[in-house]
């Protein structure tokens, strides 16, 4: 009789799917561990040999020139001796890897353990936002610095991890160790051992004690942050952190731990640097808008004057008061910067009040008042009258606390009178004189509150100074540069191109302009800035003297200069017409000794004299009465200026209550020759001036034709 064979049951549905999975994974693995096999072989066969790894570059060098071809600063990668092997300091080999790779001998080129545990770390802070890091061998650290770059990126890490594993089948140990110790990046554009040895501590790589190799070690991981020169606490304590790493690995004992001290290492004296830095931080930055070049070594030629360079320093060291940080900006006919200082010194404060701060202008925004109303028809001899005037709820004063009457619009700007030009600002409209100081490039937000014509909104010196280069051009925009260009292999990559083509106003509205700038000089709050040459400028005093300015040009050359404190506290004694000034005067006579005269197309004209002038704006007082607060509204008035050391005050001539006063020279045409050191056939002396008699009718402006009432209010 037959048996009866029972049919197996079949397996569970959830076994099946599982021993699916299961040889799935595994046959996915085996394709993945068979494409990284062939990816690592095919690197492998295309790496370069260890003598052609030796002598790549990593990074880029730029040599920075001056004008006349003179090396200003070398930027970018510094190389040291190659040093074999053999010859680095056990000390510094064992460092490396206890603080970088503490498998380094045992791993294939990536550590199993560190992926592990970074893997934990990514579990442990997921959505945080924390970036992964610290699995990287120094294989890995190898392989990145010569063949990648630096960006944290998926695809990045995977060729990473491929070029690892192909280093290790192609080089030993000891070979990838050297590699890494003779080209990793150790901070201050170090690359390798044996620079940052010479860059940090003055000697040779070859020469490296146990506290020094603890030093350099701890800097792999953050070169800025832990850089001697930059933080030493930070050095000493990530060097601490290394000792202990050694003595935990066993490279070390506990007594040669005990008895290293990187408190005792000695630093390198750090190289001077000057003023010229301001210049090369500021124009160096515009390279990547410039050029693609990234790799091979290159020269930039800049427009720096190094002639004027040097009298700029020592105008300003000169002539800003003690505590007082001041800066200057020089511009040729083209916009090419000349010199450049952006504070007393660029050790001790590397910030550049020349391109960088903001401050208000004072009376030196006053500029686009002026332009925008001769733009709009008004001339310098049209009359206008200093007298009280209050525009939504503000009431402009003048220093000297007097009104004039009757003036004539040179006058008024040579004097700097606050109320007239509130007045102008009223009657042209507060839009307008925004928009004329947008037109000649101020990059800051301007306010449009009636207030904004005493210079309110804040600026930097480098756009007020591009505006003033602009009206000595004749009106034509002038925008400052400072890399004329830039050769790579002896091969011109990129050559400056001066555009002209933008006209900002017309000739004669800039020549207009460039007259009221030069009887500001000649006989107006600006009379210290005289040169022996014509020269066009303008002063600005902000509230409680907290900033002082002067820009002018002469002989093609237009120049800038900001006084004040960085904590914006009030000096006594600070005012446009009195240190800037001087300080102007003091770099242009240098700067333009070698460049002849130039006459403006324009004569300086006398101003009319008032029988009771603003002597206080006359001899260089506060040219900006108005005290309003950061938003443009009115104050009650000034906080107590904080007073300098009498050295560092202009003194003037004091006399009792009974006193005679001296008599006025009289300031006629032959006055002003004089002043200005021109000379020719003696003038008829101007007429004396009249005051206008009480009740006289007079219009604020009288001009055929011309209502400033048609205009309404803006």
């Amino acid at each position: 009789m037959a048996t009866r064979t029972r049919k197996r049951p079949p397996a569970p549905r959830w076994r099946r799917i599982l021993l699916w999975t299961l040889g799935s994974g595994l046959a996915l693995l085996l394709l993945a561990a068979l494409g990284l096999t062939v990816a690592v072989m095919n690197a492998r066969a295309n790496l370069p040999s260890f003598g052609e790894l030796k002598s790549s570059p990593n990074g880029q060098m730029i040599r920075v020139r001056a004008a006349d071809g003179t090396i200003l600063v070398s930027l970018g990668p510094s190389y040291g001796e190659w040093i074999p092997y053999d010859e680095i300091p056990p000390v510094m080999r064992e460092a490396m890897v206890a603080v970088e790779d503490r498998r380094f001998r045992s791993h294939w080129g990536v550590d199993p353990v560190a992926i592990a545990r970074i893997i934990k770390f990514a579990i442990d802070n997921h959505g945080n936002g924390r970036r992964l890091q610290g699995a990287s061998t120094i294989t890995q650290q190898v392989a990145r610095t010569i063949f990648l770059s630096n960006s944290y990126t998926v695809s990045r890490k995977l060729r990473e991890v491929v070029l690892a594993l192909a280093l290790e089948r192609k080089f030993t140990k000891d070979q990838i160790l050297e590699l890494y110790l003779n080209k990793v990046y150790f901070g201050g554009g170090a690359y390798g051992i044996d620079a940052a040895s010479r860059r940090f501590f003055g000697h040779p790589g070859t020469s490296l004690d146990l506290s020094e190799a603890a030093v350099i070690a701890g800097l792999v991981k953050a070169p800025s942050r832990y850089s001697p020169t930059a933080d030493a606490e930070a050095a000493v304590g990530r060097a601490g952190v290394v000792l202990e790493l050694m003595q935990e690995t066993g490279a070390i004992s506990a007594s040669e731990a005990a008895s290293a001290d990187p408190h005792a290492v000695k630093l390198a004296p750090e190289p001077k640097q000057n003023s010229v830095r301001y210049f090369t931080d500021w124009a160096l930055p515009q390279l990547e808008t410039l050029i693609d070049e990234t790799d091979a070594p290159l020269d930039v030629w800049t427009t720096l004057d190094l002639s004027m360079q040097r009298a700029a320093d020592q105008a300003i060291r000169a002539n800003a008061p003690a505590g007082v940080q001041g800066a200057l900006l020089s511009l040729d006919r083209d916009g090419a910067v000349r010199a450049m200082v952006g504070g007393k010194d660029y050790v001790s404060s590397i910030y550049n009040r020349a391109t960088q701060a903001t401050r208000q202008p004072g009376s030196a925004f006053k500029l686009f008042v002026y332009l925008a109303a001769l733009e709009a028809g008004y001339k310098p001899e049209d009359q206008v009258v200093d007298e009280p005037v209050t525009i939504n709820g503000w009431s402009p004063r003048n220093s000297s606390g007097r009104f004039n009457g009757s003036m004539s619009l040179r006058s008024a700007f040579a004097y700097s009178i606050n109320t007239v030009a509130a007045k102008l600002g009223r009657d042209v409209g507060y839009t307008t004189v925004a928009d004329m100081a947008r037109r000649f490039g101020i990059t800051t937000p301007i306010d449009t509150r009636p207030a904004m014509v005493l210079g309110t909104s804040d600026v930097r010196l480098i756009d007020m100074t591009r505006a003033f280069a602009s009206v000595s051009q004749k009106g034509v925009a002038v925008t400052p540069y400072g890399i004329t260009r830039v050769t790579a292999g002896g091969s011109v990559i990129y050559q400056h191109q001066v555009d002209t083509s933008r006209v900002l106003v017309a000739p004669y509205v800039a020549a207009q302009m460039t007259d009221l700038l030069q009887t500001a000089v000649a006989t107006g709050t600006g009379r210290a800035a005289q040169i022996g040459r014509p020269v066009a400028g303008k002063t600005g005093t902000t509230s409680s003297n907290k900033d002082g300015w002067f820009l002018g040009f002469s002989s093609g050359l237009t120049t800038g200069v900001w006084m004040g404190r960085d904590d914006a506290r009030a000096v006594g004694g600070l005012q446009g017409g009195t240190a800037p000034a001087r300080a102007f005067a003091s770099f242009m006579q240098k700067a333009v000794a070698s460049r002849p005269i130039e006459n403006f197309e324009t004569q300086v004209t006398l101003p009319e004299w008032q029988e009771e002038p603003d002597a206080e704006s006359y001899y260089g007082e506060p040219d900006n009465g108005v005290f309003v607060d950061e938003n443009g509204y009115p104050i009650e008035g000034p906080s107590e200026p904080e007073a300098l050391p009498p050295a560092q005050v202009q003194q003037q001539p004091t006399r009792t209550p009974y006193e005679e006063p001296a008599p006025r020279e009289t300031l006629d045409q032959e006055w002003l020759d004089r002043a200005i050191g021109r000379t020719g056939p003696p003038r008829e002396s101007a007429p004396p001036p009249r005051r206008p008699a009480p009740g006289d009718p007079r219009r604020s402006v009288e001009r055929p034709g011309y209502d400033p009432d048609a205009r309404p209010y803006q």
